[in-house]
This record gives C-alpha cells, sequence and structure tokens, in this order.
C-alpha cells in the first residue's frame, strides 16, 4: 500500500529578505530598494554611526538608540531587518546582544535571535536560544528556531521545542532545518505519538503539522523507497 506523503514544511531561508537567513550585504541591498529616501537616509546614518562607535559610550550605545527608533524610522515591516544590520555594522558580541536582549522590547530581542547566526560563531549565545524558548511568545519561540538554534540546540531541548511549536500553534515552517534534524529520529516520533493520543484522550484536535513532522521522523524503507512509495 502507498502511503502519501503530507507537504514538507517549507524552508525559511527559501524567504528572500529573510534577516536571519540572508547575509548582511544582501539583506542590505534588500532593504534599501524598498525603502523610501528619508528611511534609507536614516538608514545609512545609523548604519554609519554603528560601524564607527560600536562601543558602549555611558550607559547605553547610540546604536542601541537606533534600534528603538528602526519601526518608527524604516516601517514595522522592515524593522526586524534595520535592527539585525544595526547589530551587525555595531559588531555586537555576545555580551552586547545579551544585554539588548535582556533590557530590549520583544521586537529587538526577536532581533537579536534574528542576528546570531550572523554575529556568534558557536554556541556562546545559545542561553538568549533557551530563554526564548521558555517564553509563551510565539513570535520569539519561531525566531529561536532560526539557523542559530538549529545549528546549537541539543536533541533533547530540540525536540521539545518542536512539540512547543505544535502546542503553541508556531507554524512548523519556521523551524530551520526541520527535515534534516527530523529525518530518523524515533524519539521525536514517540514524543509526537504521545502528544497525539494526549490530545486525542482529551477530545482536543491534533495539529496537521503533527503529522508533517511524523512523516519527516520515518527513515527511508528497507527496500529503497521512501514513505510516498518513491525510490530514495
Amino acid at each position: 500500500m502507498i502511503h502519501h506523503r503530507p507537504p514538507t514544511p517549507a524552508d525559511p531561508a527559501a524567504r528572500p529578505g529573510h534577516p536571519a537567513h540572508t547575509a548582511p550585504a544582501a539583506l542590505r541591498g534588500s532593504l534599501t530598494a524598498r525603502l523610501d529616501d528619508p528611511a534609507r537616509a536614516w538608514l545609512d546614518r545609523a548604519l554609519d554611526e554603528a560601524a564607527d562607535h560600536p562601543g558602549t559610550h555611558g550607559p547605553i550605545s547610540v546604536w542601541e538608540l537606533r534600534l528603538a527608533e528602526a519601526g518608527r524610522r524604516c516601517g514595522t515591516e522592515h524593522a526586524d531587518a534595520v535592527r539585525v544590520l544595526i547589530l551587525h555594522a555595531a559588531r555586537a558580541d555576545t555580551a552586547a546582544l545579551d544585554r539588548v536582549y535582556r533590557q530590549g522590547t520583544a521586537d529587538e530581542r526577536r532581533a537579536v535571535l534574528h542576528a546570531l547566526p550572523h554575529l556568534v560563531p558557536g554556541p556562546d549565545a545559545l542561553h538568549l536560544v533557551e530563554d526564548a524558548l521558555r517564553t509563551n511568545d510565539t513570535r520569539l519561540v519561531a525566531a529561536a528556531l532560526g539557523p542559530y538554534g538549529a545549528r546549537h540546540l541539543g536533541p533533547h531541548d530540540w525536540r521539545h521545542a518542536v512539540l512547543k511549536c505544535l502546542f503553541t500553534g508556531v507554524p512548523v515552517d519556521e523551524i530551520t532545518d526541520l527535515a534534516r534534524r527530523a529525518h530518523g529520529d524515533t524519539e521525536l516520533a514517540r514524543m509526537l505519538g504521545a502528544f497525539a493520543d494526549e490530545r486525542t484522550a482529551a477530545g482536543r484536535p491534533v495539529p496537521g503539522d503533527l503529522y508533517r513532522v511524523l512523516a519527516l521522523t520515518a527513515p527511508p524503507h528497507a527496500d529503497g523507497t521512501g514513505i510516498d512509495g518513491k525510490e530514495t
């Protein structure tokens, strides 16, 4: 019997201009093409300030003030990208990122999470991802599961983050490298099955995304065919 594979979750990297997946130079080019003249001029000044004065001057750095202005100056739809570019121009280290995350608004925290893959090569900022995953802010949860989280979260924490997405309604399309990390993960499959059983027993619907993820956990069949009956 041939089983049809549910739609494969989309890779967030396929979304042009996503601030966590797009190299800063390309992100700036894409962004400036969409800004009007006043916003573009403000962004140029903000990036120059961040590059020229990356350290703190007094209780707060100049570029940190610009993070707070990003939405008003460039539009809320571009604010994430603007903030990531400012953080990158300032060459924000882990201590600076931690400060912005702890003291900033939810929007600024999300920008920090998006900036991590551009600024922190190792796991030194993993504690910020873990903190975001403990929140009930679905936008932070989604940002935490970007490329930095995909690269550095351990299997146990990553599996629980996937379940949290299903529980809170974060689309699994937001999870970077989901297909690669879920492939052949029998423990994740067990956890998904238990979650589905609990929902069913409680008379609650099982999220459709659960079956999409469950399909990804299946290894190739021994005869060389996948769950859709096609050769692998």
